[in-house]
């Protein structure tokens, strides 16, 4: 496995600066970006080809705290953490409501499928602006959840690096980490299906 915190010359630690990733990763593959070796060998063509790739994935890799995470916990541990399929209890009541707005909405499309009155279709998009308000309701609530996760990754990132370099320690840490890891992975995952809703509501 590629490590991309070496790739870009950063320390491995949970919490890096985006901004800092993207400038990065744009000095580094400058030279090796396929418009800047079109006049080298094939050979050349391919290792500037294949490296600039690999920049492209660690700066996407790191840029995004999910999966930044979840490449740390790879590299500390060798292997990617277990697939859980329980939700944690403190994020149960989001997913019980979230997927509830999102099975009425989804009834909603389906019943507006069925019109086909002109005069019907006006009354129904009003109603489409409706539950595209009630969705936003929620997009913006998962908004403030993002800011309690990023400054709980603020927090761990402190504590990652003065943790005490104890196997004991280390494994608390990781455990933490894997907890926010997948705390991120739920935020997308709902963000994704509220936009989706939103996305096919406008049409």
């Amino acid at each position: 496995m590629t490590d991309y915190f070496a790739l870009l010359n950063e320390p491995r630690r949970p919490g890096l600066d985006p901004d800092r990733i993207r400038q990065l990763f744009l000095a580094r593959a400058t030279d090796v970006h396929p418009d800047r070796v079109h006049q080298a060998d094939e050979a050349e063509k391919a290792a500037a080809n294949r490296h600039y790739a690999e920049l492209n994935a660690a700066c996407q890799c790191l840029t995004d705290p999910k999966t930044r995470l979840l490449h740390l916990l790879e590299l500390e541990r060798g292997s990617r953490p277990a697939e859980i399929q329980s939700i944690p209890t403190v994020l149960a009541d989001w997913f019980v409501d979230i997927a509830a707005v999102c099975q009425e909405a989804d009834m909603f499309l389906l019943e507006r499928e069925k019109v086909t009155s002109p005069l019907l279709k006006i009354q129904w998009f009003q109603r489409a602006q409706d539950w595209i308000e009630r969705i936003q309701v929620w997009q913006q609530k998962l908004n403030e959840l993002r800011g309690e996760l990023d400054e709980r990754l603020k927090v761990l990132d402190a504590a990652w690096l003065t943790a005490s370099p104890t196997p004991e320690a280390k494994t608390a840490s990781l455990a933490r980490l894997e907890e926010l890891y997948r705390f991120y992975g739920y935020f997308n995952r709902w963000q994704n299906q509220l936009s989706e809703r939103v996305a096919r509501l406008s049409f």
